[in-house]
């Protein structure tokens, strides 16, 4: 091979020796090897620079575009983007992918092991920061200037291991080798400022103003993130934040010889940015978390106005040329940020900033349950962000002495309403100050909007009754079928042809082929390709076997116990007991796979986790039910695992209590890639029913509404305990040690959360249907034909829940941007 001195030129992404210059070039100009002493990471990286060149270039002609055009932009500010390995991802993206798996075999090197040399960028913790990613790409794909704001985390989320049955976290230093796709922009550099006071002073019209001052400065320093679109034309931008102290070292203590001293400021300040969701259980935990949302807020809001600011003067037409959609709460103190930045710093009269601020901002929510909305102490506010809590005690004045006008006399709708909460101790209700400073706010299914509107923000929907919408979630094809399923992406493709990935609803052509047995003969083929490759993996990283002919049953997800991991548990021992005592009949081989990870002090999400393989122990051990029933946990569940589990499911379990999911994409993914759904009527599970068709998916459980009476008439657990004989057993063998020998009362605690907690997530409520539902499971598996054919149906009926669909409905009802070619 010729090394040459061109080494960003590349004349032709198609041409083979040019790329082959390209790659050998990167290699020894700069990873500094030499091609007969590398290892894999090196050429990983050379190969990663090659295509970060490709996507640079049309990178830049992207935002040339944006600029020449003049076009609205829209920003996505959201604290997590799980957007894992971009090396595979790319090069189907800009159609390369089989050019430098040529390039790479002239060499001696396979470009799927080569893959798995890049770290995954773990920026996030489950499905809000996996959604985030997958609209970005989508954004790319149809051509909107659309732009990713974030933190560039040293550490994302902990890596976890099992150890002994339990979840070990271990520190996920993703950045340790660097990342090859980033640019650091040490040019990009904000203040961000923190603590310090607030001084009112008169200008001299009259007017007064308020300065902050004597502040502790942190500065936020931009890496940006190509992120291309599919087929290479649009590549938009992730700007990620690093925190960097506002002066290296102090030199007086440097002087004295106090070294520790000298970089203590250094220190603390670029803690902002070291870890992913720093543990809140604890007051400086707390205040860490605190200011990361408002550190990356900050300098978003600072970039996007000198972006804005470059080619517009004053800011009445901000809302014309911005949208800003804030995904979840997190950065929801954007809204008094924007505020505070056009009063304080451009003279911005109230009303003016505020019909601003409100016609920029748009909010996304994720949840229903009313301990997961975010809330704040107003003494941490005081203390870090004094003039932020000023601002919102206004927003919140004006707001209420509006409600009173518009409903006189109605206190407890004042109280309810209200941002600041004054029962509960002094806290700011940070989803009421999103809904109050955005124009659309919109949930993510069809249900969670509506039980939205209904329960716990029925009052700010009758204030503004036209301002709450739905867009039910979606997930990327590029991702999630092209690249994860690639022999299910070639099947599609060769039956239907390839336009359906970037029109995921032309795979209702596959319908019709649900009939065909030759085409179901070859779907199945792929699905046990994918199912043996799968236990292949768990075989040599566990030391796990499993029938690869038996029903692959997965739920993986992130440990919660409104979730419910802890019924389809219950479902497990009531199988294992069946098998025991020779009253299973006719049953199917399964093989139960659980992945995901718990919240570091979420105990009982933990004790979950220990149940789990406690149970896989026990049914190991017994030879009743060898080959009849394995029970697998997945350590680690993220990206890379979900795409190497996903293709190769068979029952996809999404059974979260009724009303308490509000979409889910897992659902989304696993149906679209050959599944059939077991799941109860939440989040997104009612509309992927209305989409595949109700015979095409196994529905059980109550309804939100049922549980709701059930709730409402005194729900009492203890009954469903007495009168199941099955239910009763599978309850005393985890009460009385049966799973834990040598600590009998090791899961005391989850039991007493059933029976004498109330039951919260209605697990026993829902038990004797579930069972009943997997018995249905068992009959329809035993004929593969039937199976197939409705496993093709969840394929083809899938397509609404694409990505681009979410995106464009943002974009048309929410953002108001068009196309930009």
């Amino acid at each position: 091979m010729t090394v040459t001195s061109d080494i960003y030129e590349i004349s032709n992404p198609k041409d083979i020796p040019s790329l082959r210059r390209a790659l050998v070039n990167r290699l020894i100009y700069s990873i500094g090897k030499d091609p007969v002493e590398t290892n894999e990471r090196d050429w990983f990286f050379a190969l990663a620079y090659v295509v970060r060149d490709l996507l640079t270039l049309r990178w830049m002609e992207s935002m040339r575009r944006y600029y020449l055009q003049d076009a609205k932009r829209v920003y996505y500010l959201s604290m997590e983007f799980l957007i894992g390995r971009s090396l595979v991802n790319s090069l189907l993206n800009i159609g390369c992918y089989n050019e430098f798996k040529q390039v790479l075999e002239d060499v001696g090197l396979n470009l799927d092991e080569l893959a798995e040399a890049e770290e995954e960028a773990a920026l996030g913790n489950g499905g809000l920061g996996r959604l985030a990613a997958c609209y970005l790409d989508s954004l790319a794909t149809l051509q909107l200037p659309g732009f990713g704001y974030g933190i560039r985390y040293e550490f994302g989320m902990f890596s976890q291991s099992i150890e002994d049955g339990y979840q070990v976290e271990h520190p996920d230093n993703w950045l340790r080798y660097g990342n090859p796709w980033e640019f650091a922009r040490p040019d990009v550099l904000y203040r961000v400022q923190f603590r310090g006071r607030v001084v009112e002073y008169r200008e001299s019209d009259g007017e007064v103003r308020y300065r902050w001052i004597d502040t502790e400065d942190v500065m936020a320093m931009a890496y940006d993130i190509p992120v291309p679109g599919y087929g290479g034309e649009t590549v938009n931008n992730l700007r990620l934040w690093a925190a960097k102290a506002s002066r290296d070292f102090e030199l007086k203590y440097f002087n004295e010889g106090n070294y520790i001293k000298a970089v203590e400021q250094k220190t603390r300040s670029e803690n902002l940015s070291k870890v992913l969701y720093p543990d809140d259980t604890t007051q400086m935990g707390r205040q860490l978390r605190l200011k990361q949302e408002y550190f990356f807020v900050s300098a978003s809001l600072q970039d996007i106005l000198k972006t804005y600011s470059a080619d517009h003067r004053g800011f009445a037409a901000l809302p014309q040329e911005v949208a800003v959609q804030l995904n979840d709460t997190h950065p929801s103190i954007a809204i008094p940020e924007l505020m505070r930045i056009l009063m304080d710093e451009y003279r911005v009269p109230w009303h003016e900033a505020w019909n601003i601020t409100v016609q920029t901002f748009s909010y996304t929510n994720h949840t229903l349950l009313p301990e997961a909305l975010e809330v704040w102490s107003v003494r941490l506010f005081e203390e870090l962000l004094p003039r932020h809590l000023h601002i919102i005690y206004e927003i919140n004045y004006r707001f209420l002495k509006e409600v009173s006008e518009r409903f006189p006399g109605d206190l407890d709708l004042i109280r309810r309403v209200s941002v600041v909460d004054e029962e509960h101790g002094s806290r700011l209700r940070m989803s009421h100050l999103a809904i109050i400073g955005s124009h659309k706010v919109n949930g993510v299914a069809e249900l969670h909007s509506r039980l939205m509107k209904t329960t716990i923000f029925r009052d700010f929907d009758r204030i503004f009754p036209d301002r709450f919408v739905n867009i039910t979630n979606g997930i990327t094809p590029r991702r999630w079928l092209n690249q994860a399923n690639r022999d299910l992406a070639a099947l599609i493709t060769e039956s239907i042809g390839s336009g359906w990935v970037t029109d995921l609803e032309r795979l209702r052509e596959l319908a019709p082929l649900a009939d065909d047995a030759a085409f179901r003969e070859r779907f199945r083929a792929v699905k046990l390709a994918n199912k043996t490759r799968l236990a292949a993996l768990i075989d040599k990283r566990l030391a796990i076997r499993i029938d690869q002919t038996s029903l692959f049953d997965v739920q993986v997800k992130r440990i919660h116990e409104y979730k419910r991991q802890l019924l389809n548990v219950l479902h497990v021992i009531t199988r294992y007991n069946r098998l025991r005592s020779g009253k299973s009949g006719d049953i199917v081989p399964r093989t139960v796979i659980f992945g995901g990870k718990a919240a570091p002090g979420y105990h009982a999400a933990k004790l979950i986790i220990k149940l789990i393989n406690d149970v896989a122990k026990a049914i190991d051990r017994d030879p009743a039910v060898d080959g009849v029933l394995k029970v697998v946990f997945v350590p680690d569940y993220n990206v890379s695992r979900a795409m190497e589990i996903i293709p190769a499911v068979e029952l996809s379990e999404q059974i979260s209590t009724a009303g308490m999911e509000a979409s889910g994409t897992g659902n989304m993914k696993m149906a679209v890639n050959g599944a059939i759904t077991i799941g109860t009527l939440d989040g997104a599970n009612i509309e992927i029913r209305e989409h595949v068709g109700e015979e095409n998916i196994f529905i059980f459980g109550h309804t939100a509404g049922q549980l709701e009476e059930l709730r409402r008439d005194g729900y009492d657990p203890w009954r469903y305990y007495r009168s199941n004989d099955e239910l009763k057993l599978a309850l005393d063998m985890i009460a009385t040690g049966y799973f834990s020998p040598d600590e009998p009362d090791r899961f005391k605690s989850l039991v007493d959360s059933l029976l004498r907690d109330g039951d919260k997530f209605a697990v026993l409520a829902d038990y004797g249907s579930y069972v009943a539902c997997q018995e249905e499971v068992d009959r329809l598996y035993r004929d593969p034909e039937a199976w197939t054919r409705k496993a093709i149906l969840n394929v083809a009926h899938c397509g609404w829940f694409s990505s681009d669909r979410a995106v464009r409905e943002y974009a048309e009802r929410i953002w108001d941007i068009p196309t930009c070619r």
